[in-house]
């Protein structure tokens, strides 16, 4: 660092300000910007590939992969003996740095890790028909008819250079292989923190909390049109990038239309409110939007007051020792202000649909799709939309509840993406106790569908978006929401419990054995002197195994309960539900993950450890795993 620091660069060492304070080097990209005409040209001479001074990204890109390599290559430089060094490249931006360890042949292991191409992302948002085409594209002339050509570049070069090629799921594998002309080496699929979710037992108050404050809202934004039950409304959500078709927002309402049909026709009590979370170009809140909390804080001040008033009423004459007399308990003072809070409230026009004023009112894709499916939040519909352009903040006045309290109180997550190679939002559900709907499309979705013997019972929906039409895929996509209506509240919070219980599956504790996977076949690749790795599937994922829940299952089918509908005091006459039995039984029945055979010089086996008993984690990084790392020497 103080070597590169004299040349003209500036680097930083401290530590992360995060959960577990990692150490960190921080490279300031643009302090060294004055040589990125001269790095260009050697990457040009030496590389063949050239980047056009208009692309600042891929200039950064440029700019931080010299420098990566040269704090590498300076590090092995003064060490006093040769250093065993291990390098994770993730992502094309960081993919340049890899490249140039390998042409000036530094002694570092290489990892390169793609969570999605850059290919695959922009032909998706294209709406050609991805899946069905993936060996068919003329790579080079898609990349450059979307001027990306030199992106391209980059990153096949680190996926072709690497040690090992790793990506995060079994779909993303597949499109590496056909746009990146390399097999995967490695599937290592993400995972959570999820002690930084969990609630132990906790959690299924902390959704009846957070579901009150969005009833408030709620509450204000329908201000006038509060003819629903609160305590039959379900929160629906989707999140993530505003990409319209890759995130399958367009199904998504297309299918809340076709379930407004059903509910309505149904005579259904049930009302179901969307909300989508996706950020867009806006100037500012909605005034209308604002107006109806400022409506709701109106009305309840004047409840407060007059409660007040009728409680000291009350008091004194209990304290006098009379029974009061309830027509002389409110005066005509009180009567008053409450029919102006009344009429106060009043509204002639419908709720809205957005919270903020977009920019692009008349083009948004969400709301032009709106305006075509006709779910405007009328009385008589039974789906209602509120489209929130903006991440969710704790300071916001509109809606104040940060992402992870806004999850907690919904019912139901839905992601129906057609691209995406493995999906946080859904896994942060699960970890939550929140059921959500993925597709097998989505690297979350397959990994379900491989470790779970029937994932809806566990509140994972997984939507066939592979070998359906896209109108078969609605339909079966408003099959799920429908059934989901029609669960019993005490159905949802037995589904509730079985979906929180799959967190273990998403832990670092388990999936980081993938990468540590990984590193050891780069090591036995770069020092095989030193180290020696024993080959397996390394793209199989197998581990836990969860099997179908004993009990009757929380999601009923479409023929359970004929005409008349069943009522909510029926449900006592259910079968028993005990869930400590059936947490016991689905930890029995699950399957002890893979070890990865591993092996130094010295010929001894070294397999990476299992969970202990007591929930302690196995060791995390090559620094904490037991002497069969070590040299040949030690």
């Amino acid at each position: 660092m103080d070597k590169m620091n004299a040349n003209g660069c500036k680097v930083y060492f401290g530590r992360w300000l995060i959960e577990g304070s990692p150490y960190v080097v921080l490279i300031d990209v643009g302090f060294t910007a004055w040589s990125l005409d001269r790095w260009k040209r050697e990457l040009w001479e030496n590389c063949g590939i050239g980047v056009p001074w208009f692309d600042r990204e891929a200039n950064d890109a440029v700019l931080f992969g010299f420098l990566t390599a040269w704090l590498l290559g300076e590090f092995a430089a003064q060490c006093e003996q040769p250093p065993h060094v291990l390098a994770h490249f993730h992502e094309w931006l960081a993919g340049l740095g890899l490249v140039l360890c390998r042409q000036r042949q530094l002694p570092v292991a290489t990892i390169f890790t793609t969570h999605a191409t850059l290919l695959g992302r922009y032909l998706c948002a294209g709406n050609v028909d991805f899946y069905n085409n993936l060996s068919e594209f003329n790579l080079d002339k898609e990349a450059g008819d979307r001027q990306i050509y030199h992106r391209y570049c980059l990153e096949r070069a680190a996926a072709h250079c690497a040690h090992v090629f790793t990506t995060v799921s079994q779909i993303t594998a597949h499109e590496a292989e056909a746009l990146l002309k390399r097999k995967p080496d490695v599937v290592t699929p993400n995972g959570l923190n999820v002690k930084k979710f969990s609630a132990m037992h906790e959690f299924q108050n902390l959704h009846a909390q957070s579901k009150g404050r969005i009833q408030e809202f709620i509450r204000g934004h329908f201000y006038g049109h509060l003819d629903f039950n609160l305590d039959k409304c379900l929160f629906l959500f989707i999140a993530g990038r505003y990409e319209f078709s890759n995130k399958g927002a367009d199904i998504f309402l297309e299918a809340l239309a076709r379930l407004n049909y059903l509910l309505r026709v149904n005579h259904s009590e049930v009302t179901v409110i969307a909300f989508f979370i996706m950020p867009a170009r806006t100037n500012n809140f909605n005034v209308e939007t604002l107006k109806g909390q400022a409506v709701r804080k109106q009305l309840w001040d004047t409840a407060q007051s007059v409660k007040d008033k009728f409680g000291k009423k009350l008091y004194e004459s209990l304290l006098g020792g009379q029974l009061p007399d309830v027509s002389k308990m409110l005066d005509k003072e009180d009567f008053t202000m409450m029919k102006r809070a009344i009429f106060g409230s009043q509204r002639q026009c419908q709720p809205p649909i957005c919270t903020h004023n977009m920019l692009e009112d008349s083009t948004d894709p969400i709301l032009t799709c709106i305006r075509k499916i006709g779910l405007f939040n009328s009385s008589a519909d039974r789906v209602k939309v509120i489209f929130h352009p903006e991440f969710l903040s704790s300071t916001s006045p509109l809606l104040p509840m940060d992402y992870e309290e806004f999850v907690r109180g919904c019912h139901l997550g839905v992601f129906p993406s057609y691209y995406e190679p493995w999906g946080y939002t859904p896994a942060e559900c699960t970890v939550m106790g929140i059921p959500s709907i993925s597709t097998n499309l989505s690297g979350f979705g397959c990994f379900m569908e491989e470790h779970i013997a029937d994932p809806s019972a566990y509140g994972i929906y997984i939507l066939d978006r592979r070998y359906r039409s896209v109108d078969d895929s609605c339909n079966q996509l408003t099959s799920f929401l429908f059934q989901f209506c029609q669960q019993s509240r005490r159905q949802r919070i037995i589904q509730r419990n079985r979906t929180e219980r799959l967190s273990d599956l998403l832990d670092w504790r388990y999936l980081g054995r993938y990468y540590i996977s990984a590193r050891h076949m780069a090591l036995a690749k770069a020092y095989p002197d030193t180290f020696c790795y024993e080959p397996h599937d390394p793209t199989s994922t197998t581990g836990f195994r969860y099997p179908r829940p004993a009990s009757v299952p929380p999601s009923p089918a479409l023929s359970r309960h004929s005409s008349p509908h069943h009522s909510e005091a029926e449900d006592d006459d259910e079968e028993h539900y005990d869930e400590e039995l059936e947490a016991e039984k689905d930890r029995l029945n699950i399957r002890q993950p893979f070890s990865l055979p591993f092996r130094n010089k010295n010929n001894l086996p070294y397999s990476l450890p299992t969970p202990a008993s007591d929930g302690t984690s196995p060791p995390s990084s090559l620094a904490s795993q037991p002497s069969s790392l070590s040299s040949e020497k030690n």
